[in-house]
């Protein structure tokens, strides 16, 4: 046997590798690096644990092996490293930290350690992903593929960890190597492929997809930049850019040969071929190639490993040498830099015209990419286009992706040579969509105009099916030309526009809303005339969170006494859940319960700390409301109180209220001013209330700055008390409130979005109800609304409002907030001044309720208990039966 030897030279270690096994010198690994200090024994027991792991693990030819070869290393990677000794998993890691980081042990940096931990966790997803793959080619199954714009995906090692059950196994193996596990998962950067509920529910959709054994593909653009980092200096929001491929990503897999070419402005031209059929030609001005970039989604406990695949925008030549050699360097990479921009950033501000045209480049590149893919994939495995509709179940998630109707006709019509008839009937069948939103500034439209110069030949197929849809109208409703206008794809009013919620409505078979309430306004409002129309083509997929990262991973305290509890069942069936409310009056059990609540609050407390130097007794009540920052969802609703409370404790200093903690989080839209208002008010509130030696150890309010994924991991298991108060009729579902009452918190809301069905899963004893309904609040808006008249009768909501306007709470600037109060006063949009008053009242009751511990325990498992129904597995259950008509598949791994 020929021998590798490692020889260190001049302080650099140099591989000799003459043939195909190695082996490490024991005296080479003399230090590791670590984020701790590690004892002379502890050191002196891993230098000999290097040496026993590579001297008995051969190593080929091929272990500097590239993403590619990897993957198809497939099932005997995963047989035998899964099988295998810890001590196989710790030569992994070594020999990926070598092969992949070209570092050694005692050179090494946390990112290095953390890559190398990574590239060995995704070495047995990858296997398992070849014979997924393998084994839906092979029995032609109908695949579930996903097109979002936003995938918030999260920090992944944990949870594949978690998912492949390796998580005690990788703890060991990198104590051996003289690293802590918790510490890198801590460096892991989150890839902000979204914007917040979006994005995060599709990736909650991916998990569950994967963990429920369904082939399914996930769509979107691999944002170079995500969405933005925020600080709060001085009290307001800074963006910072979120540079999350800064260190590089273990997770992605490049697919240089799959990639498509995306035409964008030009002309069209037609004519009539040899058999007669008008034929059209796109003749773009000019092209972007998509390249794919897969990243695996491991299920959980299964073997079934499924892909996001997302776009990354190139130029089809980046470099001109002409140009070049003529001496114009610019424009010798000018195409390049153009291209690029497609797949830049996640939402740049589409105010400006330039940023309308990006925005729709970027939705229509990436379905664009999609589609040819699966058409791709069909002539792979020799399947004829006309059977698209049973190899694909295509989702909209919302209308970002809705653009798509138009070009899978194209592309069915123009290049696969398909009649109209026919490519209708596939598109049809293909997609399905969900709608997100009520807001009809929310439903995207885009301007006629725009469209022809970026787009002109989807222009002309929208206005071909806009032609024939209407004439589908006038026969159903003869005379009604106001339905005609109203369902019209474009807008004729003013600047024409084109209705993307209606395009996608049309093209579709299916069209869900996310909660019951929102499913049923849905219909009653923005697309009351295609549900009278088509009322069959309406249902509710009530959206779902993931157990596995919003309990098992966020929360290990509570699966662990749920596991205690119940059995393990509840980890593959949450509706299993339901079982602890036979246990909720139990003493032992509101005991634990208590305990690792306090060990939650704990641990977010020293964050809170650690992040803004607010020191927070984890005994106060965690009152919580972190999502985006929007005027719908009413944060100053919420600061108002807050102000009114600080005031009476002030009045009063005996007053009986219950010590509490008010924390927010989210971000606003870089353009939108008033949510970027908001956060400057509440960090206006809480310098004033936490300086105050009056009230400092009964209130505290706290802004905790970067709301993210990972955030949320620590955020949600610490909440009491969960904020869901947007004015009713506004909010379509909500995925945080799920989140926070899977891991026990209480709810304070209105009866909008999912909250109505959290109530009825919860029971009202156990929800703490406020506000309009949505049909009072729009008889209260038709009616007219005064905000005066609230303002008037009730003086705690003066005082308040007064407060903000002396300046109070910026520093005596009495200008900074009259944009808010001036909202307020004078229109109140989404109603808070009307609700504040039951607002007030109901968080009295909370204070009441917290104070009888008893009570809130029992309160808080029967919470949990009752969450089963809103897991993101009973959602894809939902559309896999009553949308897609897709089916599990098992994947075995065939001994190698």
């Amino acid at each position: 046997m020929s021998v590798g030897r490692w020889q260190p030279i001049a302080g650099v270690l140099t591989m000799l590798h003459p043939g195909r096994d190695a082996v490490l010198r024991p005296n080479t690994l003399s230090r590791h690096a670590t984020f701790a200090p590690a004892s002379p024994q502890r050191k002196e027991k891993h230098r000999d644990r290097h040496t026993l792991v590579l001297a008995h693990a051969p190593m080929r030819d091929n272990d500097m092996i590239n993403d590619t070869s990897v993957a198809q290393a497939s099932a005997s990677i995963a047989l035998a490293s899964d099988a295998a000794s810890e001590a196989v998993f710790e030569h992994d890691v070594v020999r990926n930290l070598i092969c992949r980081q070209a570092r050694y042990p005692d050179i090494a940096t946390p990112q290095d350690w953390y890559m190398a931990l990574a590239y060995t966790v995704r070495d047995r997803m990858l296997a398992r992903w070849a014979e997924s793959v393998k084994n839906y080619a092979l029995h032609h199954v109908k695949v579930a593929c996903y097109l979002s714009a936003e995938f918030l995906i999260g920090p992944q090692l944990g949870c594949n960890l978690l998912n492949l059950g390796l998580e005690e196994e990788a703890r060991e193996a990198m104590d051996s190597l003289g690293q802590d596990l918790d510490a890198l998962l801590a460096i892991e950067e989150e890839p902000g492929l979204g914007n917040g509920g979006l994005g995060r529910l599709a990736a909650c959709y991916l998990d569950s997809l994967a963990s429920l054994e369904i082939p399914a593909i996930g769509y979107g653009i691999r944002y170079e930049f995500g969405i933005f980092d925020q600080d709060i200096v001085d009290g307001w929001q800074v963006e910072r850019t979120d540079k999350w491929l800064k260190m590089g990503t273990p997770w992605e897999i490049i697919r240089p040969d799959i990639h498509y070419y995306v035409s964008f402005g030009g002309y069209t031209r037609m004519w009539n071929d040899e058999q007669g059929r008008l034929r059209v030609e796109w003749v773009p001005g000019r092209q972007v190639k998509g390249v794919a970039y897969d990243v695996p989604v491991q299920g959980y406990r299964v073997n079934t490993c499924n892909v996001l695949r997302l776009w990354k925008s190139e130029a089809v030549e980046s470099f001109d040498f002409d140009d070049f050699n003529a001496g114009d360097y610019y424009e010798a990479v000018e195409e390049k830099v153009v291209s690029e921009t497609l797949s830049k950033v996640l939402y740049p501000n589409d105010e400006p015209e330039s940023g309308k045209r990006l925005r729709l480049a970027q939705q229509y590149f990436f379905v664009s990419c999609a589609l040819q893919d699966m058409l791709r994939l069909m002539e792979v495995s020799h399947t004829p286009v006309e059977r698209f509709a049973d190899r694909f179940a295509a989702q909209l998630n919302d209308t970002h992706p809705s653009i798509a109707v138009a070009e899978l006709m194209r592309l069915l019509i123009d290049e696969r040579l398909l009649s109209w008839e026919d490519a209708w009937s596939i598109t049809q069948r293909t997609f399905a969509y969900t709608n997100h939103t009520l807001l009809p500034e929310a439903l995207e439209t885009w301007s006629l105009p725009l469209m022809q110069s970026m787009l002109p030949r989807l222009v002309e197929i929208i206005f071909e099916i806009n032609q024939r849809f209407l004439d589908e109208v006038r026969r159903a409703l003869p005379g009604d030309e106001g339905s005609v206008a109203r369902m019209s794809l474009i807008d004729e009013q003013g600047d024409k526009n084109v209705r993307m919620a209606h395009l996608a409505t049309v093209g579709s078979h299916k069209v869900n809303g996310v909660a019951a309430l929102h499913s049923d306004l849905l219909k009653q409002t923005i697309l009351r005339d295609f549900a009278a129309m088509f009322p069959s083509r309406f249902l509710n997929v009530t959206n779902g969170v993931t157990p596995r990262r919003f309990i098992m991973q966020s929360n290990p305290g509570l699966a662990r006494l749920l596991d205690d509890t119940l059995g393990v069942k509840w980890r593959t069936d949450l509706t299993r859940l339901d079982a602890l409310a036979d246990h909720a009056d139990d003493a032992t059990l509101q005991e634990a319960w208590r305990a690792v609540r306090r060990e939650n609050k704990a641990k977010l407390a020293a964050r809170i700390g650690n992040i803004t130097g607010i020191a927070v007794p984890p005994e106060m009540m965690f009152d919580i409301q972190v999502k985006r920052i929007h005027e719908y969802k009413r944060q100053h609703l919420n600061a108002l109180h807050i102000i009114s409370l600080y005031q009476r404790l002030r009045r009063d200093p005996t007053l009986d209220v219950a010590p509490r903690c008010f924390i927010f989080g989210g971000k606003a839209a870089p353009g939108y001013d008033m949510a970027k208002l908001m956060i400057r008010l509440i960090s206006g509130i809480a310098e004033v209330v936490n300086q105050d030696p009056a009230t400092r150890d009964r209130l505290k309010v706290v802004f905790y700055p970067d709301f993210n994924v990972k955030n949320g991991h620590i955020i949600y298991p610490a909440a009491d008390l969960s904020e869901q108060i947007s004015t009713a009729g506004k909010e379509a579902s909500g995925t945080g409130n799920m989140k926070f009452m899977m891991n026990g918190a209480l709810t304070i809301g209105t009866l909008d979005g999912a909250n109505v069905e959290i109530r009825e899963q919860a029971g009202a004893d156990n929800f703490f109800l406020f506000g309009m309904t949505a049909q009072q609040v729009a008889a209260l808006q038709q009616s007219g609304y005064r905000p005066g008249h609230y303002l008037e009768a009730n003086e705690a909501l003066r005082e308040a409002l007064d407060e903000i306007a002396q300046g109070r709470f910026s520093r005596g600037d009495k200008a900074m907030f009259r944009p808010l109060l001036d909202n307020l006063l004078n229109g109140d949009p989404f109603l808070v001044l009307a609700d504040f008053a039951d607002y007030a009242a109901c968080q009295q009751r909370v204070s009441e309720a917290w104070r009888d511990e008893k009570r809130w325990a029992r309160m808080s498992i029967i919470n949990t208990a009752r969450s089963g129904a809103f897991s993101s597995d009973r959602a894809i259950k939902e559309y896999c039966e009553n949308i897609w008509q897709t089916r599990a598949v098992k994947i075995d791994l065939a001994a190698p």
